[in-house]
């Protein structure tokens, strides 16, 4: 029994099959699914935030979050519901960083990337300059002996 685990959700255990929680923890995420869906699919309600959905349904904000996230809650049918970015909580709708943190990011690769190009040549310049050095000592030591 080797896929035998506690729940995240609840600490009971459980046999871990295809799903990382127990069965009683999946029914009621499913119960709190068709909640925020049933909620959303009525036509006054497709606007709602994610902070109205929670309110109104009592389901978890984190929940709700997760169905966005995973695309069981589409963000193109429901521009206001979306979940935070990994990185600073800002609202997004697609991906695990929003566009500020990916460019912060992109930004600091790059700064990153020129400084060890910068300590290559670096380098690279301290060879050839010991190569030279060491040529020319040679050099003269042999016009020495002649």
């Amino acid at each position: 029994m080797k896929n035998v685990a506690n729940c995240p959700r609840c600490g009971r255990i459980f046999v871990k099959a295809l799903r990382p929680i127990c069965q009683q923890c999946y029914k009621e995420q499913e119960d709190n699914y068709e909640k925020v869906s049933k909620f959303m699919r009525r036509k006054q309600n497709r606007m709602a935030s994610i902070q109205e959905v929670h309110e109104k349904t009592e389901v978890p904000l984190e929940q709700i979050h997760m169905f966005v996230r995973e695309g069981r809650l589409l963000a193109t049918h429901f521009p206001n519901l979306g979940y935070p970015c990994d990185s600073c909580g800002t609202m997004i709708q697609e991906g695990r960083l929003c566009s500020n943190c990916k460019d912060s990011i992109t930004g600091d690769l790059e700064k990153l990337e020129k400084e060890k190009e910068f300590v290559e040549r670096k380098k690279e310049t301290e060879k050839e300059k010991n190569r030279v050095t060491t040529y020319h000592s040679l050099n003269s030591r042999f016009n020495k002996n002649e």
